[in-house]
């Protein structure tokens, strides 16, 4: 022992010692994960909300990707960073998490794979000089308890991890719901037998497809829907079409008689119900057929997850001319407003009529959206001790209602007075009755009239998008309409609130109160660039308030009731009048409720929302409730790694001049760099021979 001591301390073992440590190191370092993200929105690192999914999941969760081999760019950086996720994940989860790379090459993977629901893409391939295509795999599987989620054709990074989070996320509190279940979810088809005799194509195959969808979507549910087909008696149907509505049918054929028939398949559990969009409809020919039979399998899930989900509720004001929440079809279906299709996926807008009752305070947020009709003072103090009592409100407010008589005249503009300017000028918020117009803004080209530049639709950009606050932290671009100035000048005084001025117009926008049109070939710019100045278009405002109100409005109630509350015993009153906030709140504010989903005239009822959630405003609005909830880590996953940054530059040829700079100005100056560096490198190694040797007869002079 002695020998091999003296041994370690002799020079003769450092070489030992020095592959004993490598192999040490190497072992420490096989088992531990470390890495730097350095872009600016953590692009490549797993955000809070992510880890805490992962971190809390109760039952085995296995992802499988499905991915082809030797991708070409920019499709091997989408497998790269799902691998590089997918480590994270598994780094912050719990023991249940778990992912394996499925090998594409064997064939019995690509059948697995087709199992799942996956399909092959094509691709683009640059391969010996030449450009072809290829079909590829790019999906993922996703299995938790009984449930199966697929994620096809992933080209792209964008919202990669907000994707798979929130699926996981839904996954989880699907089953959790239907493990919890008081009773079955019920699928039932509303089908007159009589509609038979009419040879409406695909009748007689229908139930048998809904039969096969059901099955397939019922055994990843633990079983726990029930199917069942009913034939309607005719004087059930008026019924069924006011709760459901379903498509009702009426006949009146030589042969057949009169009569009058239904079509329709609904979802339900407990007073929660969805129809699908299956009904008679008739084709190019005029021949009856049923539709809407497509993808039912995902139709039924989709739709099963909105209905037992324990989503969010959130409050919506109506009773004012607010934006409908749902709108009827011809055919008496119900169709729920973009706004509900963007956020059903966490949460539930909850209709609140403030003329019947107060606005509950388990509504951790109310939204109100385009009121054109005045509130009472007691619909307004209900909003106002509201927010004194810590709810959230997030308010698109129009300054004009539009009106327009037909497609081909000018729209006519009246200024609107809710009342609502009360209660927000109280907070420190006052939105002008006025438009913004910008220079900086949304244009399209026309056959007749070339470029044409929308100033009425001002597009900020990331000098004017706030670049701290996670609702636009990350968006490279936001697109509004007919937006009001909004002035927050109180506010900032109010030394309990921090103000936030989420979205402003460029230097060069203007004011418009008379004479407005959003065409703009009617539209002049100011000749006095004077006039012209930035101005707020979304503001947040959080914090303490005080009361809109010196105390409780008297409603109607108490003036009827006076004469008998005089002979009551007055020995013991109350007073629940809140003069000032007793908890902090948040408040955002939008010029315009186009952004909560009205539609756009001038653009043929086109609108700014998206359903998907794919469109820049949509996200914004979106960030904008989820902040609100409390969900800040959603409004970071949901943008981080967007291909939205554009350039903040206007002119075609700065445009140009960015462009190839970026192709070759920047290799010039790296070269150039690397150039000056080999000279002064040079340079020294001539200074020390002249110095040290200068007579060094190797060196030629």
């Amino acid at each position: 022992m002695k020998k091999f001591i003296n041994y370690l301390k002799s020079p003769k073992s450092d070489f030992f010692l020095f592959v004993l440590l490598l192999i040490l190191v190497n072992l420490v370092v096989s088992r531990s994960y470390f890495r730097i993200d350095l872009t600016s929105p953590k692009s490549y690192s797993l955000s809070k909300g992510s880890a805490q999914v992962v971190k809390t999941l109760e039952e085995p969760l296995s992802v499988k990707v499905f991915f082809s081999d030797n991708l070409n760019a920019p499709y091997s950086s989408v497998y790269q960073y799902i691998k590089d996720i997918l480590v994270e994940y598994k780094s912050a989860a719990n023991d249940n998490f778990s992912y394996e790379f499925v090998d594409m090459k064997k064939p019995e993977n690509e059948k697995l794979a087709r199992t799942y629901g996956l399909n092959q893409i094509q691709i683009q391939e640059l391969k010996n000089n030449e450009v072809g295509m290829k079909r590829v795999w790019m999906g993922m599987v996703l299995l938790y308890a009984d449930r199966i989620e697929t994620l096809d054709a992933l080209t792209s990074t964008d919202g990669l991890e907000y994707r798979i989070t929130t699926t996981i996320s839904n996954m989880v509190s699907t089953t959790s719901a239907l493990a919890g279940l008081s009773g079955d979810v019920k699928l039932t088809l509303y089908a007159s037998k009589k509609l038979a005799d009419f040879k409406i194509i695909g009748f007689n195959q229908m139930e048998e497809e809904i039969r096969a969808a059901f099955t397939e979507v019922n055994k990843k549910n633990k079983n726990r829907i029930t199917f069942a087909s009913i034939d309607p008696a005719p004087a059930e149907i008026p019924e069924l079409v006011e709760k459901y509505g379903i498509q009702s049918l009426n006949w009146n054929d030589p042969k057949l008689g009169q009569g009058t028939g239904a079509v329709g398949l609904v979802l339900e559990y407990g007073e929660k119900s969805t129809v699908f969009p299956v009904k008679m409809s008739r084709d190019f020919f005029g021949r009856n057929m049923i539709t809407g039979l497509e993808n039912l399998d995902t139709q039924i899930e989709e739709s099963l997850k909105s209905i037992v989900s324990k989503s969010q509720e959130i409050g919506y004001i109506t009773g004012h001319g607010e934006l409908d929440l749902t709108s009827v079809s011809q055919y008496g279906q119900q169709t729920e407003s973009i706004l509900s299709q963007l956020i059903s996926d966490r949460y539930t807008l909850k209709e609140i009529k403030l003329s019947e009752e107060d606005i509950p305070q388990k509504y951790a947020s109310v939204i109100i959206d385009g009121p054109k009709s005045s509130f009472t003072d007691e619909e307004l103090y209900k909003i106002d001790q509201y927010v004194l009592k810590g709810g959230n409100l997030l308010v698109f407010l129009d300054p004009f209602e539009e009106k327009q008589a037909n497609p081909y005249s000018q729209p006519t503009y009246t200024p609107i007075n809710t009342g609502l300017e009360k209660n927000l000028e109280k907070y420190g918020i006052s939105v002008g009755k006025k438009y913004v117009y910008d220079l900086n803004c949304f244009s399209q080209s026309d056959r007749q009239y070339g470029k044409m530049n929308f100033y009425i639709a001002p597009m900020m950009q990331k000098n004017t998008l706030d670049q701290k606050n996670p609702v636009t932290k990350n968006l490279g671009y936001v697109i509004f309409f007919q937006n009001a100035p909004i002035d927050v000048t109180a506010a900032k005084e109010n030394s309990n609130a921090r103000v936030t001025v989420l979205a402003k117009s460029s230097k060069e926008s203007w004011t418009v109160d008379s004479n407005i049109s959003p065409d703009p070939r009617f539209i002049s710019v100011p000749s006095d660039k004077s006039t012209m100045a930035s101005e707020n278009l979304a503001v947040l405002v959080e914090g303490k308030f005080s009361s809109a109100f010196a105390a409780k409005p008297a409603g109607k109630t108490e003036g009827e009731n006076a004469e008998k509350k005089s002979d009551a015993d007055n020995s013991i009153s109350s007073n629940d009048h809140l003069s000032k906030s007793v908890q902090n709140s948040k408040i955002i504010v939008i010029g315009s409720s186009i952004l909560g989903g009205a539609s756009i005239p001038l653009f043929n009822n086109a609108q700014l929302l998206d359903a998907e959630g794919n469109q820049p405003v949509s996200m914004f609005v979106r960030n904008a409730i989820d902040y609100l909830n409390g969900e800040e880590d959603l409004c970071t996953m949901r943008t981080k790694g967007l291909s939205l940054n554009t350039l903040t530059v206007k002119s075609a040829a700065a445009s140009t001049f960015a462009k190839y700079f970026n192709e070759i100005g920047l290799v010039l100056i790296v070269a150039l760099c690397g150039l000056l560096v080999l000279l002064k490198i040079k340079a020294k190694k001539r200074a020390i021979r002249e110095r040290y040797n200068p007579n060094d007869s190797r060196i030629e002079k």
